[in-house]
C-alpha cells in the first residue's frame, strides 16, 4: 500500500541577503552651492582631493521559495548581478569622476544606495529587490527600499 501523499506546501516567502565590499573615493560637493556653502555643509568631506571609504553593501531580495530548488534565487545569479551592479561600476573608482551618474548627483551614501538599487532593479526579476543597505562606515549606514518622495498627509 502506498503512503498517503501530502498536499504541496503553501508558498512560503523568504528574504535572502548577500554582502559585497568595495573601495571608492569621492568628494561631497554640490554644483548648486558656492564653494563656501559646500565647505560649510560638508566640512572635511568637501576636501578638493576627496577622501575614501571601504563600503559594505547588503542586498536583500524577497520572493517565494521555489518548491523544486528550495531557493528564492540562485546565489550564483545574485552574485553575478551584484558584480555587474556594484563591483564593476564602483570598486576602486573615484565616484565623481569615473561614474557618470555622479557627474550631476552628489555622491552621498544615500545616492550611492539609490544608484545600486537602480542598477540591481534592471537585472533582478521584477519585484524581487527588497532592500539595499550601504555602510559607508560602521557608524554611517543608509537603507534604501526603492521609495520615492514621502507624500503629504
Amino acid at each position: 500500500m502506498e503512503p498517503p501523499r501530502m498536499a504541496p506546501p503553501a508558498a512560503r516567502v523568504a528574504r535572502l541577503s548577500r554582502t559585497a565590499t568595495f573601495s571608492a573615493c569621492h568628494r561631497l560637493h554640490s554644483k548648486s552651492l558656492s564653494d563656501e556653502e559646500n565647505l560649510k555643509l560638508f566640512g572635511k568631506c568637501n576636501n578638493p582631493n576627496g577622501h575614501g571609504h571601504n563600503y559594505k553593501v547588503i542586498v536583500t531580495v524577497r520572493g517565494e521559495i521555489d518548491p523544486i530548488s528550495g531557493m528564492v534565487i540562485n546565489l550564483t545569479d545574485l552574485k553575478e548581478y551584484m558584480q555587474q551592479a556594484i563591483m564593476e561600476p564602483l570598486d576602486h573608482k573615484n565616484l565623481d569622476k569615473d561614474v557618470p551618474y555622479f557627474a550631476e548627483v552628489v555622491s552621498t551614501t544615500e545616492n550611492v544606495a539609490v544608484f545600486i538599487w537602480e542598477n540591481l532593479r534592471k537585472l533582478l526579476p521584477v519585484g524581487m529587490l527588497y532592500k539595499v543597505k550601504v555602510y559607508e562606515t560602521d557608524q554611517n549606514i543608509v537603507v534604501y527600499k526603492g521609495e520615492e518622495a514621502i507624500s503629504e498627509r
